[in-house]
């Protein structure tokens, strides 16, 4: 269905659009679970924003589904990044750190700052190592478990382990190393 409707199916999209909408409500679900607070965007905006982006993009050929999971996770990190940042320069008028206290824990970034700086970091692995960065992407942002992950890159599960500990070490060492920077 997918290479049907990028061929220009009209049919395609409307048997499509049900599957794609309820995959992508799903994802987001999943994302605003495992990251309370981190956000604004409700599950539900953040999949028909989406799904109307993914709908619109000119010139996209679906390769498969993989490739559809694949552009879903990466457009769903985008729309949240945008939100945070956009809710950042309303707030600052700007992009400085917001610094919390508390008698129970240190000084820490905000939730925000703290988004932009996975955002940042991941790109930066990205360039450096594109597969660890996808994997990153797919399995934060889009949700998907190890065994997904794998059919989406067409790599073994063992290799999505091991990417996923290495770029989790990495980006750790990142974000702490721009903590640092920051306090």
């Amino acid at each position: 269905m997918l290479r049907a409707w990028s061929n220009g199916d009209p049919l395609a999209l409307d048997r499509l659009m049900p599957l794609v909408y309820e995959e992508l409500r799903r994802t987001a679900r999943g994302y605003t679970r495992r990251h309370p607070g981190e956000h604004t965007l409700q599950p539900t905006a953040l999949a028909n924003e989406a799904f109307l982006r993914l709908v619109g993009a000119q010139g996209l050929e679906w390769k498969d589904r993989a490739h559809f999971y694949a552009v879903a996770a990466q457009m769903m990190r985008r729309l949240l990044v945008d939100a945070t940042r956009a809710r950042c320069a309303a707030k600052r008028q700007g992009y400085g750190l917001r610094i919390t206290f508390t008698e129970q824990m240190p000084v820490r970034a905000s939730e925000d700052a703290s988004l932009l700086a996975l955002d940042e970091a991941l790109s930066e692995l990205a360039k450096q190592d594109a597969r660890k960065g996808l994997v990153v992407e797919l399995r934060y942002f889009g949700g998907l478990s190890v065994e997904e992950t794998a059919v989406v890159l067409k790599i073994s599960p063992q290799s999505v382990l091991r990417d996923w500990r290495v770029a989790k070490a990495w980006l750790a060492r990142e974000l702490d190393r721009g903590g640092q920077h920051a306090a």
